[in-house]
Order: C-alpha cells, then structure tokens, then sequence
C-alpha cells in the first residue's frame, strides 16, 4: 500500500493506530468560491445515494472549520471576529487548536463508526492561507498541524478554482476579518492552493468553481463517489 494510502485511511490515537472505516472529503479555495453550498449539496446527494453522511449528532449535516466543536467555534469568533488581527503564527496556532480539537472529538470516532463526512475547510486551507499567503511555509504550518492531526488527511481534497475577484464579489454581505483583507490576500491564497494541489496529487482535485452551481455539483459529485469508492464503501449500506 503506497505511504499516501497508508497514512488516510489510518490514524493514531491515544490507544494506537486504529483502522478506519469512514471516508473524508473536504472543500476548498478561497472566500466565495462556492465550497459551503457545494458542501451542502454534496450531503445531499450522498444522503440520496443511501450513505452515512454527517456526524451521528447531526446527520446529513456539513462540518465547518473552524468550528465543529464548542472550542472551535470559540476559537472561529476570535479568529474571524475579533476586536483585532492576530499575529501570523498565533492565527495558524488558533487553527490548528481548533482543528485539534476537532479531530479528537467528532472526526476520528465518526470515521471509525464507518460515517462519511463533508468539511468545509481543513488542513488545506492553513496551508493555502497560512503557510502560503501568510508566508509561514507549508511545512512549518503542516509541523505545527500535526500533533493534533494524529495521522488523519482527508480521502479526497475538492479545491474549487474561482477567480479570486468574483469570489470577493459573490461573498457579499458584512466581510469577516480575513475577507475584509481583500484581494491581495485572496489572490496569495488561490496561489496557495495552486501549490498545495501540486505538493498532493494523489488526493487533491481543483475543480473550475465558476461555472453554473448545478455543472460544479456534478463534477464535486462524482469525484466524491469515486473517493468513497475507491475506499470501500458500497453505495447503499
């Protein structure tokens, strides 16, 4: 089995490495690409297929990161509402809590329950965001990611691919702080991406996210089946 494989459909925990049975698909890009209503569509879809979609307190439901937890969504205030921007490396420290908790709390034990799940943002968007644009280095982001990872990448990374200046565009409403930055940073950020599907091939797929959402949706689709088929589950049960 190739190292990749290895370390996605494995995890370490605090009583060892446990096989998982689960499947984990993120989406990606940056702000108003269009990823949470394809989130949503994709439960949807997957649900239709007969699958385990969701955590098992809240089923069909996408996950948001930061968020997902009680510690995260703390953390999710502070780091896009907050009276103040954070330093570089505290903003990738905050993530990476929030991601850790996380993990240890809702995604490890849904996976080894055999549950598929749909985030909205993981791993991917600090490398893109703050080893990328924010200049820290994949790598350093990836190094302080780890602990709280426990071994654990998506099965499938949808990155959708949209211009930076029609993403900021269809955001609309009352920016967060980090769409309040603007386009400078979101175009570091497609960057990002743009390296990080270099630097993964064998789970990230970029996706044109500027085309009609129902075009996005199939495209999202049947690169998630093939991801859950490939690791094992069988549609329907």
């Amino acid at each position: 089995m190739p190292e990749s494989e290895r370390v996605r459909r494995h995890a370490t925990t605090e009583a060892g490495v446990s096989e998982r049975s689960g499947v984990l698909i993120t989406l990606e890009g940056c702000d108003g690409c269009g990823k949470s209503t394809q989130a949503a569509l994709l439960c949807e879809r997957l649900a239709a297929c007969g699958l385990p979609v969701g955590p098992s307190s809240a089923l069909g439901a996408v996950i948001r990161e930061p968020g997902g937890t009680a510690a995260g969504e703390a953390v999710r205030d502070v780091l896009l509402h907050g009276p103040e921007a954070p330093a570089p490396w505290t903003e990738a420290l905050l993530y990476a809590a929030a991601r850790a908790e996380l993990v240890a709390r809702v995604l490890l034990p849904e996976l080894e329950a055999g549950r598929v799940l749909v985030l909205d943002r993981f791993i991917d968007s600090s490398l893109a965001y703050q080893g990328v644009a924010r200049g820290l280095g994949i790598d350093a982001v990836l190094a302080v990611n780890a602990p709280g990872l426990h071994g654990l990448l998506p099965d499938l990374t949808i990155v959708l691919d949209v211009d930076p200046a029609v993403g900021l565009a269809r955001a609309g409403g009352t920016p967060d702080r980090i769409e309040a930055e603007g386009l400078d940073l979101q175009q570091r950020v497609v960057a990002g991406f743009a390296v990080v599907a270099r630097r993964f091939p064998e789970r990230v797929r970029l996706i044109d996210g500027s085309r009609d959402i129902g075009l996005v949706a199939v495209d999202v689709e049947a690169a998630a089946l093939e991801a859950i088929a490939d690791a094992g589950l069988r549609l329907g049960g």
